[in-house]
């Protein structure tokens, strides 16, 4: 599927947008694709009115001061329709000159109606022609020079016109050699009553240098017009006008158009396939592992100072804070060089500025606020299972036990009793008691004593916890900066697919094949 240019350079248009907005594309990188000339030479000219179907063929003499450009179009048209000679040694306006079917369909801001001279013809052979004389490109006003390179994407056919005097103007030479692959060429060495030629030959030399093998160059002379070339070089260009060599004209400029823009858009698909988030990746690794150490070891102290608060002050506030200004320092400092190195790998470094912004600002409240949860969750529940299982057990025991004993030593005396009774001589005697006593004492006493001893330390229980808490939100840290980091390289690898299917579409337009012999091939400058 071949796709229009102006859709092409949209979509590559809003997709620098987009970059650039979010930082990942520099605004001088971004220039490269704003500055891409989208005019054409098919929105001036409304078709003829007898034959709608095609457009006409946009030709414009171009030249220095003084080579006879208003002259040649004055003698095309049979009258003064452009200012020549004594009265306009140096050309200031534009002079369009038509079929009176044609019409302009819209002029672009940049040509102002104000330096514009709109002339008509009725000749049917040259109906399909649009002639435009134009300033002198070398004239020292730089408003000519501005109206030139406005009206230059609306050509077809340069008439590059030269005297034989001033065939080696620089200025024009420049223009040649920037636009010469944009264009059809077609040379006119007028004034030729006043030239050699040694001119002539040397002029084509010189074209050939420029990259034109066979260059169709005419020799006129509007003060002598007998026996000049001006009717050749009218017939070739009738036979450029046609339908199909301006078709193939239009083509190329579209093809050439999609070159230029996919250059453009592989020179800017360059920097993104140069990002190296791999190693990225590493560095931080090694970033990490010493900053972590670092904060385990600083923050050492605070946690110590917080366990043993709670384990004295339970359900008091404590104003001892884990995540202090030299914490937040050693972070900010990992950060930094973490954006340093990304901008060392080719990678944005103001978008995962950005995206770490919220680590900086939220990693203290984040992290206090994880630690303590841990550490409040540790006191709920302080010490291991069997240490638990066993306080339970000691608990009950010292209910269960003493009552046990109590029982045992009710139930003797209560049977000393019964036999006393029926046997006077039967006394259970101080003994009895003193070891029951005894009995009922160590009963309860052994489980509290042991109870008390196996109790868990509510200073360890807190500080294990919250170690455990801080070592939790240090990787959780460290898991959201590499989110961020994996965040940031597929946002990059997103633009970097939609930049290539750009390219892709704008290497799907079919090839213009235009053999080097034809008429087409010899005006033509090879790319």
């Amino acid at each position: 599927m071949a796709y229009d240019y102006s859709e092409l350079l949209t979509q590559a248009l809003r997709w620098a947008e987009s970059a650039q907005v979010e930082g990942r594309l520099s605004a001088e990188r971004a220039q490269l694709l704003v500055t891409i000339d989208a005019r054409s030479t098919d929105s001036l000219f409304a078709a003829s009115q007898s034959d709608p179907d095609s457009r006409p063929l946009i030709v414009a003499f171009m030249g220095g001061t003084g080579v006879g450009k208003s002259s040649l179009l004055n003698r095309l048209a049979g009258q003064a329709i452009a200012r020549a000679g004594i009265e306009r040694p140096t050309s200031r306006e534009v002079t369009l000159y038509h079929h009176q079917s044609l019409a302009i369909n819209k002029l672009p801001a940049g040509l102002p109606l104000d330096s514009i001279k709109i002339s008509q013809h009725k000749d049917a052979a040259n109906s399909h022609i649009v002639w435009i004389d134009m300033p002198d490109f070398d004239s020292v006003e730089l408003g000519n020079k501005r109206l030139v390179l406005e009206w230059l994407p609306h050509i077809d056919v340069l008439l590059y016109v030269v005297s034989p005097e001033r065939y080696r103007d620089n200025k024009a030479w420049q223009l040649l050699l920037a636009e010469g692959t944009k264009h059809a060429w077609l040379f006119v060495m007028n004034q030729w009553d006043r030239g050699q030629p040694v001119q002539y030959d040397d002029f084509k030399r010189q074209l050939g240098k420029a990259g034109f093998t066979d260059p169709l160059i005419f020799r006129t002379s509007c003060s002598e017009p007998d026996g000049d070339e001006f009717a050749a070089l009218l017939e070739q260009l009738r036979q450029l006008s046609g339908q199909h060599s301006v078709a193939q004209l239009e083509q190329r400029g579209e093809q050439l158009r999609c070159q230029h823009l996919k250059q453009t858009l592989q020179e800017l698909a360059g920097d993104f396939s140069g990002q190296d988030y791999a190693q990225l990746q590493q560095n931080f690794a090694a970033l990490w592992q010493h900053t972590e150490a670092s904060l385990h070891q600083g923050l050492a102290w605070p946690i110590k100072q917080l366990a043993q608060f709670w384990a004295e002050n339970l359900g008091q506030a404590a104003d001892i804070k884990l995540w202090d200004d030299w914490a937040q320092n050693r972070l900010n400092d990992l950060l930094d060089d973490l954006v340093l190195q990304a901008a060392q790998a080719n990678i944005p470094s103001k978008p995962l500025k950005s995206a770490l912004q919220n680590v900086r600002e939220q990693t203290e409240k984040n992290l206090t606020a994880q630690t303590e949860l841990a550490g409040r969750q540790a006191l709920l529940k302080p010490g291991n299972g069997a240490q638990r299982f066993l306080l339970k057990f000691t608990a009950i025991c010292e209910t269960v036990l003493p009552l046990a004993a109590m029982s045992v030593v009710g139930y003797q005396v209560f049977s000393g009793y019964y036999h006393s009774a029926a046997d006077a001589t039967a006394y259970l005697g101080s003994d009895f008691a003193i070891h029951s006593v005894l009995l009922i004492g160590l009963s309860w006493l052994i489980p509290f004593f042991l109870h008390k001893k196996i109790q868990p330390s509510l200073h360890k229980a807190a500080l294990k916890g919250l170690q455990k808490g801080h070592q939790q939100a240090l990787s959780m840290l460290r898991t959201e900066i590499e989110q961020i980091l994996l965040a940031e390289q597929q946002r990059n690898e997103r633009l970097q697919q939609q930049l290539q299917n750009i390219l892709v579409k704008c290497g799907t337009g079919p090839a213009v094949a235009i053999e080097q012999g034809s008429l087409l091939g010899r005006v033509l400058l090879a790319e």
